[in-house]
């Protein structure tokens, strides 16, 4: 037995032809939000190692600083520093002054 086309009516085409159109649309935006979500975790994924790299380093400069202090608070100068006047003009500092 043949299918014969022509004894379909033209409603029923554009009745099936807008559902396919309707599921090929629906395929497309699945695909947009499946691309979508997998570029948001990906970008995500990228922000966590960046973000987890910098506090590491942070916290490491933070802890190598930590120990150059106590290193330079424990050394011993072999002499004392002597205190240098500052320059300045009586009880002022040296400014100089205009006529407004």
């Amino acid at each position: 037995m043949q299918f014969d086309l022509s004894a379909v009516e033209t409603g029923t085409f554009v009745f099936i032809g807008t559902l396919v159109f309707g599921l090929l649309i629906v395929g497309f935006m699945m695909t947009a939000a499946f691309l979508a979500m997998v570029v948001v975790g990906v970008g995500r994924f990228a922000w966590f190692i960046v973000a987890g790299t910098l506090l590491g380093l942070v916290h490491g400069i933070n802890h190598l600083w930590d120990r150059l202090v106590h290193h330079a608070s424990t050394v011993e100068l072999p002499g004392d520093f002597q205190g240098q006047p500052a320059p300045s003009t009586g009880t002022y500092p040296r400014v100089a002054l205009r006529d407004s």
